[in-house]
């Protein structure tokens, strides 16, 4: 082979690692922007049995669960014949690389005013109802709603690093502050549903340290798109709201 032809093979070879090099790393990249795998769209309904200021009570529950390429929402209610809707929250937002990113949290107690907080990406502010001075937001918070679907949407996409023992911090913005929650993963169970028996993994959150703060467990399954299938609130006083899937609807 002469002087010119091996210049020219060369030349080829460098261009073709150089084409190849360039689809690679595309492929990277788009790869790593849709690296969460979001539970499909559904509406999940609950049987709901509670225990508020020793009074036991048992109505239905509502999480309506939508997302696009883009965007999501979550519409969650609890409703009992004693006091019609005892809880509403609402979540909108984004969806990024990073999983779900919220720009509006709204929470409507019992024979309480709606709260409503904003999440301003663009100048990254938190906006809290009735307070004047908003707070710096870092950019991967969550709020009281959206961090089980972020949480399971983890999950999801890396069962492998929900290993029981396995820690999850998540930044999760509520009605008046910001707090770091921490979740562990405890062995698979079989647990009794609406829907029948079915295997889930338990994920407690764990002490925080806002003395006031809720705990929460939540039992996810993995052979139901990892929706939850059963979630406990329970507060410092004793009260608590236990959910139980009772089917899914999905979209």
């Amino acid at each position: 082979m002469n002087s010119h032809h091996r210049f020219s093979y060369y030349t080829k070879s460098v261009c073709f690692f150089a084409v190849a090099s360039c689809f690679f790393l595309q492929a990277f990249a788009v790869e790593n922007k849709t690296k969460i795998h979001h539970p499909p769209s559904a509406k999940l309904f609950y049987f709901i049995k509670a225990d508020i200021k020793g009074l036991n009570i048992e109505g239905s529950g509502l999480i309506d669960w939508d997302k696009s390429i883009e965007k999501y929402s979550i519409n969650s209610e609890t409703r009992t014949p004693l006091t019609g809707i005892l809880i509403a929250e609402k979540s909108e937002g984004l969806i990024e690389s990073t999983g779900l990113s919220p720009e509006i949290f709204s929470i409507k107690r019992f024979r309480k005013e709606l709260n409503t907080t904003r999440l301003d990406r663009k100048n990254r502010q938190i906006h809290y109802q009735g307070n004047a001075t908003p707070s710096s937001l870092e950019g991967n918070e969550q709020d009281r709603l959206s961090v089980v679907w972020q949480l399971l949407s983890l999950a999801r996409t890396t069962p492998t690093k929900f290993s029981v023992g396995s820690k999850h911090k998540l930044l999760v913005v509520g009605s008046h502050d910001i707090d770091a929650w921490i979740f562990e993963v405890k062995k698979s169970q079989r647990i009794q549903i609406g829907l029948g028996e079915v295997d889930a993994i338990s994920i407690n959150r764990l002490a925080s340290e806002n003395p006031d703060a809720p705990s929460m467990e939540i039992w996810l399954a993995p052979s139901l798109d990892w929706y939850p299938v059963k979630i406990r609130i329970s507060e410092k006083n004793g009260d608590y709201v236990e959910q139980s899937l009772e089917k899914i609807e999905k979209k």
